[in-house]
């Protein structure tokens, strides 16, 4: 029996909380954090185990933390045989796609660890230049998301699109004015703006600065002529080892995240009708079920629940 071909995607900032690494502390893959401090100069162990919630809402910080619960579990998944079928593509919403290239065989996880570190400097840096934030509109198609948004920017307020999640959401950022604005008219498409704790603007015209910090990171990191496909957020396409990973990379910090149609790439073209969320937290999953309930989802975000899976 040929197992079934699966993808893997992972989370991005947003899901990161106080003690997020605890339940992962006596896990081999533990080791990794060790890795990844000594890569990026944090005291990875740390932030997992005892930094306030608080303070892991800044920006470089949020990513670390992420990224590292990320590639731990992914470590752990694949030494318990624990995905149930064979990965043939990877995919990572905004931050997520860094672990998403590691799991691909892109990056060393300590080569990736690296880059997160100097884009969330640069994010933040850019959101410190900047006063920006974002929010969620739910219950309105993107059509009339994209018209409220241009009616707002033509009135002179800054915000854009900057997540396309799936089917009735999708989240704005820009300027506080903008997205108050934004707010404020969303009963006029049928929706709600959840507000986003966020450290800025990310994913919109604010994060300019960030690009040449970031770019020259990339440029000094050692992509592998040939992996698994990554599903890039600023085109939702595969890339293989011929990708430009540096121009991905970089246009991200001010494109829109295309999650609904990355989900769609992978569970279409690439015909994977299953899809297996690792990292914290479960935004992702409940995302895909939106998007396509008919897909199959698996969600690892503990040791206790992918022994189960591995079990199975």
């Amino acid at each position: 029996m040929i197992d079934p071909p699966i993808g893997l995607v992972f989370p991005g900032q947003g899901t990161q909380r106080q003690g997020m690494g605890e339940v992962w502390r006596e896990t081999p893959s533990w080791e990794l954090t060790e890795r990844i401090s000594e890569a990026t100069g944090e005291n990875v162990p740390e932030l997992l185990l005892s930094t306030p919630t608080e303070q892991l809402r800044r920006t470089d910080l949020a990513q670390l933390t992420v990224f590292s619960v990320a590639v731990m579990a992914h470590a752990e998944a694949v030494r318990c045989d624990a995905l149930g079928g064979t990965v043939v593509v990877c995919a990572g919403h905004s931050l997520g796609e860094y672990a998403a290239l590691t799991a691909a065989g892109a990056l060393s996880v300590s080569d990736a660890a690296v880059l997160v570190a100097a884009r969330g400097r640069a994010m933040r840096d850019a959101a410190e230049r900047r006063s920006g934030t974002m929010g969620v509109l739910v219950g309105a198609p993107l059509g009339e998301v994209d018209d409220l948004v241009a009616v707002v920017r033509a009135a002179g307020p800054e915000v854009w699109v900057a997540n396309v999640n799936a089917p009735g959401q999708t989240v704005v950022s820009g300027s506080p004015e903008g997205v108050a604005l934004v707010e404020e008219y969303a009963h006029s498409i049928g929706a709600k703006l959840i507000r986003l704790q966020v450290g800025g603007a990310f994913h919109s015209p604010y994060m300019e600065p960030a690009v040449t910090p970031l770019h020259r990171a990339l440029k000094d990191s050692a992509f592998a002529s040939a992996h698994l496909p990554v599903v890039a957020n600023v085109d939702a396409e595969p890339h293989g080892g011929d990708a430009d990973w540096t121009d991905l990379g970089v246009r991200q910090l001010t494109s829109p995240v295309l999650w609904e149609r990355s989900v769609r790439t992978m569970s279409g073209a690439l015909g994977c009708r299953k899809l297996v969320e690792l990292g914290p937290g479960k935004t992702l999953t409940g995302l895909i079920k939106r998007i396509d309930p008919e897909i199959e989802t698996v969600s690892l975000n503990d040791p206790k629940t992918l022994r189960a899976s591995a079990a199975a």
